[in-house]
């Protein structure tokens, strides 16, 4: 398993991070996990700790840059985004401008939620969500047949979510 490294002032590596983390610091994290909204109080009784000690941990893991962000998971349904889309994507040139102008161009895609550089057949990976395949159809039409640089586009639409999680193993 690759873990990520701290870096110090030098830019040289330190100690892995997961190498930092005790037991606590673990349970603290699957906690979260699992529910961001547990208040202070909550989350130090489920670690065994008293709430300023596991606040204290929780700033650290914040300040390690282990905790990025904390975040409600939306039901897609219920806000009319149902329809799950993954788009494979190659680009006509593979320079760093070609790139760079993809890049800029999809951050501004109606209900793209994820994007990424990928080996293989395809240059890059979208994700994104829509209410259903008529909804698609124009978002295709109007705003991906726009992207800079794009040679080919193929929409693979979801039949069924298998398996989606935001939890990480620590």
């Amino acid at each position: 398993m690759a873990t990520t490294k701290r870096r110090n002032v030098s830019g040289a590596s330190a100690e892995p991070l997961m190498d930092a983390l005790d037991r606590t610091d673990r349970a603290i994290l699957r906690v979260l996990q699992r529910d961001a909204s547990i208040s202070n109080v909550a989350l130090a009784a489920k670690v065994n700790l008293s709430a300023p000690a596991c606040l204290r941990r929780v700033e650290r893991l914040k300040a390690m840059g282990l905790i990025r962000g904390i975040v409600a998971l939306l039901e897609p349904r219920a806000l009319e985004a149902g329809m799950l889309v993954m788009i494979g994507v190659v680009l006509d040139r593979s320079t760093p401008d070609s790139f760079a102008d993809f890049e800029k161009a999809v951050q501004k895609v109606s209900g793209c939620l994820e994007c990424h550089v990928v080996t293989g057949e395809f240059d890059y990976f979208m994700m994104l969500r829509t209410r259903d395949h008529e909804s698609f159809n124009r978002l295709h039409a109007e705003q991906l047949l726009y992207l800079p640089g794009v040679r080919q586009i193929r929409s693979f639409m979801v039949l069924k979510e298998v398996l989606s999680t935001t939890q990480l193993s620590v």
